[in-house]
């Protein structure tokens, strides 16, 4: 008993030592600091903003010094935003640690560790890929000025003009270096133009549409920032806000979802609608899961990207994520494992996560090779049955000609990367592998066996198209050969006659480490608007289910999900037809955060989330005419959302998989006549059994090494 109050006497003394380290002070009547751009151990290039709190007396006096490294920088502090605060912006932060010190005649007071990383990182992703090609050049920023891709600030402005100007080639809007389609450069150097259209933020005032764009390298990303400004005025900063920004930042994430090795373009930054509001924008290449499909460096870039806006332009009173499909699982990611940098996230088309999601897209290549050489005949209503899709071409038109199995392969590199660097198994053995697994060796390291990546990938005992014998669609002899023929791919991508098994490894870290959305982290205590329109009979690859399936993840993990609204909208409803124009997420997500921040009970977040949802925070969906239908979305329900709108499943789910989609290998079991709903002979039991001799998946269990997050702000 002696033994185990030391543990706990020790872990209390270690954890008034944490505090200490962050906060600088643990009286409430004395001076305290902390890093409010960043984290203190997380802190890049070499600057970082500092509050400092304590006793009015203390603050005020004349003979208050900050010192870094020895260094005084007391003239960098300022007035802060309450009369017993100072605030400022060091500078000069050597590489690894710094200390902070607050003294009152030569007495200290507080005191702070950084730890100052390069502007190029890493912080937390780990290595640096190698090769890496850089792109500033064709993002308009010029040649790189190392081997890092870094590029010279550019700050430049673009108007709206009162007539909508004529389309620029090329000029989708937000492309780096273009000209973002529905605007014209604007010359600080000459007369402001006669066409100069206003606009009327969110808080009421009328400002000319100018819009400041800053574009620039941030580990060894391109970043781009904007927001409406005026050249001639002063800019905010971390102490003055300007009519222009409405306080709040809207981070924009990309989709796609490939291989990295290269920079890339920052894509989604100038959205109309957002600035016209007065939201400040950002974006950044490695934002974007089309140029790397990595969360971990997602969240890094992001952090690192927020932390330099902070330090320029202040602390946003809320940050709000946006961005559909690659861009919705970033988001529901770095809410779930880096908590702070979200406060709300805005999701559409999504997914909850790769990880998961490459199980069921990829099972789409071996059922086309199992359909192709069966010796069964199979329709199309069949082959959708077995997909779980609304429509096979879902798989056959969609996936395959995506990412199925291209996830898998480790060849395909992006074209900018040399052929002559690019892996091949004979010529070429140790060159770059750009299968996703080997996108992430820095999360889950290498098979010493292989020398390859570990691979979460497994459908050992997965019984493809059980729900589609249950129900009749497809016979037994359909079933047999399907699953004796399915087999799965080898460490390149290829398929072959084997079912692929998954290294237990990689398992546990996708749980432990959050590679799975699971629900946790912030994800059940901030609010979650995800939209997208119908097009599950299409063949898109955005299937409806995907928002049911999160929703599942969060009651299974918080018992609850007040904070999670699905809006569906009509086909057209992506364009702003049917009623789809009257959906604005940020709006919605920025209006609850508001009710949030004026709550000052003392109940936790999750309880703040449900009890200050805004009215038209409410499931809901529109028809064609533009009809809107408010109803608690449900998966199994019959009411009007799900009648237009019905969901369908995957491959996984429709092998008797859960809801949830978060199985990556399934425990097994023996094989049960009594799951077989139409009656089987003993001796297609035994022919089962000859298919199956480990058995089969028993999705009332969890998965092999499935289990909880083991906690947040992991670095790698």
């Amino acid at each position: 008993m002696l033994f185990a109050n030391r543990i706990k006497s020790g872990c209390f003394l270690l954890l008034i030592i944490l505090i200490a380290a962050e906060y600088g002070s643990l009286a409430a009547d004395r001076v305290a600091m902390r890093v409010v751009s960043t984290r203190p151990g997380m802190v890049s290039g070499g600057d970082a903003l500092i509050e400092i709190t304590g006793p009015s007396e203390t603050i005020k006096s004349q003979n208050l010094s900050v010192l870094v490294n020895g260094r005084n920088v007391r003239q960098a502090f300022r007035s802060g935003q309450t009369p017993d605060s100072l605030l400022g912006r060091v500078e000069g932060l050597l590489p690894g640690k710094n200390t902070v010190e607050v003294r009152v005649a030569d007495r200290r007071q507080a005191a702070l560790e950084l730890m100052n990383h390069p502007i190029t990182g890493p912080v937390i992703s780990g290595p640096h890929q190698t090769p890496f090609i850089c792109q500033t050049e064709a993002a308009g920023l010029g040649a790189p000025l190392d081997a890092n891709c870094t590029a010279n600030l550019v700050v430049t402005y673009v108007y709206k003009p009162t007539q909508p100007p004529a389309p620029v080639a090329g000029g989708r809007g937000g492309t780096p270096g273009g000209l973002p389609a529905g605007f014209k450069m604007y010359d600080p150097s000459e007369p402001r133009p006669a066409d100069v259209a206003q606009t009327t933020t969110s808080e009421g005032n009328v400002v000319d549409y100018i819009v400041r764009r800053e574009r620039g390298t941030i580990n060894r990303a391109i970043y781009e920032i904007a927001f409406l400004h005026s050249p001639g005025q002063a800019l905010p900063d971390p102490w003055n806000r300007t009519p222009g920004w409405n306080g709040r930042l809207v981070y924009s994430f990309g989709g796609g979802c490939s291989a990295g090795y290269r920079q890339g373009g920052a894509g989604g930054g100038l959205n109309d609608a957002n600035l016209s509001a007065g939201y400040a924008v950002a974006a950044s290449s490695l934002n974007v899961f089309g140029n790397n499909c990595d969360d971990v460096i997602s969240a890094e870039t992001m952090m690192m990207v927020k932390e330099h806006f902070i330090e320029q332009f202040g602390v946003p009173v809320h940050t709000i994520g946006t961005g559909g499909s690659g861009g919705s699982m970033q988001q529901h990611l770095i809410a779930q494992n880096y908590p702070g940098l979200l406060d709300g996230i805005t999701p559409s088309v999504s997914f909850s996560d790769i990880t998961t999601v490459t199980s069921n897209v990829v099972d789409c290549a071996l059922l086309a090779h199992a359909f192709d050489g069966a010796t069964e005949m199979w329709t199309d209503e069949q082959k959708t049955a077995v997909s779980g899709f609304a429509t096979w071409r879902t798989c056959s038109d969609s996936w395959n000609r995506s990412f199925s199995p291209a996830w898998l392969v480790a060849t395909s590199c992006n074209t900018v990367l040399p052929k002559s660097v690019v892996y091949d198994p004979k010529t070429n053995p140790t060159g770059v592998r750009c299968a996703l697994s080997d996108n992430q060796v820095n999360v889950f390291g290498r098979d010493p066996k292989t020398g390859f990546a570990r691979r979460t990938l497994d459908n050992v005992g997965v019984q493809y198209g059980l729900t589609a014998l249950n129900s009749g669609t497809i016979t037994f002899d359909q079933f047999l050969e399907l699953n004796h023929r399915i087999g799965g791919f080898d460490l390149d991508g290829n398929i072959v006659a084997v079912r692929t098994k998954a290294d237990p490894i990689a398992l546990r870290i996708a749980y432990e480490t959050g590679r799975v959305d699971a629900g946790g982290g912030s994800l059940g205590s901030i609010p979650i608007v995800d939209s997208r329109p119908y097009t599950d009979p299409t063949g898109d690859i955005h299937d409806s289910f995907r928002s049911f399936a999160t929703r599942a993840r969060l009651v299974a993990a918080n018992g609850r999900a007040d904070n999670h609204v699905i809006l569906r909208l009509p086909p057209n409803g992506r364009r702003g037809g049917g009623g789809a124009q009257r959906v604005d997420p940020i709006g919605l997500v920025d209006a609850w955060l508001d009710n949030m921040a004026k709550d000052v009970s003392k109940d936790s977040p999750a309880v703040k989330v449900a009890r200050n949802k805004p009215p038209d925070a409410a499931d809901a969906c529109w028809t064609q005419t533009g009809e809107k239908i408010v109803e608690p979305a449900s998966y199994t329900s019959n009411g009007r959302c799900n009648q237009l709108y019905p969901p369908h499943a995957d491959p996984r789910i429709a092998a008797g998989g859960p809801l949830d989609d978060n199985i990556l290998k399934c425990a097994l079991k023996p094989i049960d006549p009594d799951d077989y709903k139409n009656g089987l002979t003993a001796g297609q039991i035994n022919r089962l059994k000859t298919n199956f001799p480990g058995g089969v998946c028993d999705y009332k269990r969890l998965g092999v090494e499935q289990r909880s997050l083991t906690g947040t702000w992991k670095g790698f």
